[in-house]
């Protein structure tokens, strides 16, 4: 299994006025992350309002990706269901549908305790050889994967990576000095990205690529070579945006940021609304800050 590294954009899913899927608009958002250097893509994330999406149209979306992408960058796909049972079936879609690894937030309602979420990922990695991120988000999920249990996940063969995104730094190191090479803990807080990359992650879930995917790229491979000055300075230019975005709405923001840009945002599925009217200013002026508009 192939090493996964680089700035990996959380693609959001463009949906017609009626709420269907935009493929066509899915398709060429692929293709302008790709043409800008993204160095992998991500479909059904949070930012892809994977909650709000059917199964099978969860299915369609990592078969529109598949296809599209050709091989060109690595793929994962977001597989998390409530159920342990429902997520073996998306992530054996998955899989069988051509993704490099797979995303999985633990259960979101309920309140599973530690052991809890340490089963589910053992059972999931016992059903289905592929590459596993494992997703700490207790923002949004309300489950938040303690270090401890981090470490005991990390046993099982297949889970190679850790998205953290607490919004604790300290969080990083804590794992990594638990589980040491067993797991590569990845960057999963925007306005973190600099201080996450320093301190050795060698890869970025990225919403804020679905905007200036080219920057994000640039701020990663800066780092890897070690010319912090450059990336610094780049970092606090992009901070507006990726502090604007972890705000809150991060979906609407990151939809409507595209379509000032000409791209294939649209708006979010309801129950989630797009932005205000009174709110776009604030965004027009971070993109006229970054030389957008």
């Amino acid at each position: 299994m192939k090493k996964l590294r680089g700035t990996f954009v959380v693609m959001v899913t463009p949906f017609k006025e009626n709420e269907d899927l935009d493929e066509k608009g899915f398709r060429q958002n692929i293709d302008w992350y790709i043409k800008e250097g993204i160095q992998g893509v991500i479909c059904n994330g949070s930012t892809s309002e994977f909650a709000n999406l059917s199964k099978e149209e969860r299915k369609r979306a990592i078969d529109i990706t598949v296809d599209q992408v050709k091989g060109r960058v690595p793929v994962m796909s977001g597989t998390a269901a409530h159920s342990t049972r429902e997520t073996v079936e998306m992530t054996a879609y998955a899989q069988k549908a051509g993704c490099d690894a797979v995303l999985i937030v633990p259960p979101y309602y309920g309140g599973p305790n530690q052991d809890e979420i340490y089963e589910y990922y053992r059972g999931i990695a016992a059903a289905v050889p592929i590459q596993i991120m494992v997703y700490n988000n207790p923002y949004t999920s309300g489950v938040d994967i303690q270090p401890k249990t981090a470490a005991r996940i990390a046993e099982l063969e297949s889970v190679r990576y850790f998205k953290e995104s607490s919004a604790d730094i300290r969080r990083i190191h804590e794992i990594k000095m638990l589980c040491g090479n067993k797991i590569d803990v990845w960057c999963g807080w925007e306005d973190l990205a600099y201080e996450s990359l320093v301190m050795g992650c060698p890869g970025w879930v990225c919403p804020t690529a679905n905007v200036i995917p080219k920057m994000t790229v640039k701020l990663f491979d800066l780092v890897q070579e070690k010319k912090y000055k450059e990336a610094e300075k780049l970092y606090y230019k992009m901070l507006p945006l990726l502090i604007y975005l972890e705000a809150g709405q991060l979906g609407a923001k990151t939809k409507e940021a595209m379509n000032l840009l000409g791209k294939n945002g649209g708006k979010p599925r309801k129950p989630f609304l797009p932005l205000a009217s009174e709110q776009k200013p604030e965004l027009r002026k971070i993109l006229k800050g970054l030389g957008l508009r």
